[in-house]
């Protein structure tokens, strides 16, 4: 029994780990679409957003059998992440002389668009919520079945697991989410990287639907093996890396500052 409570308790702290990178994301996420506003607004949506995130990650743990089955939630998920991170992406690359030109009119604009943010914002909640809930749910299936009965449609002991990593998740949102307001601040050019990240998740998500039992086109287990972790939080740190000594663009710094 000993043995049972120590694998559970490893279990924990490896989720609690997955949980702050998927953290991180949200509240990088949280920093970059709430940029543009002004400083007051810039706060409100931003808290806002943390109370949205709370709000769909414990819906999310009352919904997991939903969440894990219905091949479709996850699909709009990754769709979403795909489109918010590519679309900002595309534009940075290839519009930028046109950006900068109008950067005045479109700052102008965002100032004046508080409740589209918090929207773009809950919608980002909740694809990162469904991200977060299927890769704990992932973590805890390879736990062995513990004497604490069945609760939320799983395992006691792993509902438990999944309720106490999330709940350090939240935490994590919280505090970094500040940070990451600083941060985007003095160093420009990780907005791109925020992006850039956020796309990659969406790409985590598409793999996730793929391997669905219901679509079939990938193994079902590929996206929990050892190779698609390491590839995926190998480009993850990737990119993490790139972009914070990447140059900032000044062209696009001096916008921002207007």
């Amino acid at each position: 029994m000993d043995s049972l409570w120590l694998e559970y308790a490893w279990a924990l702290l490896i989720l609690i780990g997955l949980e702050g990178l998927l953290s991180a994301d949200n509240a990088l996420v949280l920093a970059v679409i709430a940029k543009h506003l002004p400083e007051e607004e810039k706060k409100k949506a931003i808290n806002y957003g943390i109370i949205m995130a709370f709000v769909f990650r414990f819906a999310a743990l009352f919904a997991i059998s939903f969440i894990a089955n219905v091949w479709q939630i996850q699909a709009i998920g990754a769709a979403y992440l795909l489109y918010l991170g590519l679309k900002h992406i595309i534009k940075a690359s290839f519009f930028k002389e046109n950006e900068n030109i109008r950067g005045d009119i479109k700052k102008d604009s965002e100032r004046k668009r508080f409740w589209p943010t918090v929207g773009k914002i809950a919608i980002a909640d909740l694809a990162f919520a469904i991200d977060s809930i299927l890769a704990a749910v992932a973590l805890a299936l390879g736990l062995p079945d513990s004497p604490l009965g069945e609760f939320g449609g799983m395992d006691g002991g792993k509902f438990l697991v999944v309720v106490l990593g999330g709940i350090a998740g939240l935490i994590l949102i919280k505090f970094a989410a500040s940070w990451f307001v600083k941060l985007l601040a003095e160093r420009p050019a990780l907005e791109t990287t925020a992006y850039a990240i956020v796309a990659w998740v969406g790409v985590k998500l598409a793999v996730i639907t793929l391997a669905h039992e219901d679509v079939g086109v990938l193994d079902h287990q590929f996206p929990h093996s050892t190779t698609w972790t390491f590839i995926f939080y190998g480009v993850l740190i990737a990119i993490a890396i790139f972009g914070w000594f990447a140059p900032a663009n000044k062209n696009h710094s001096q916008a921002d500052q207007l």
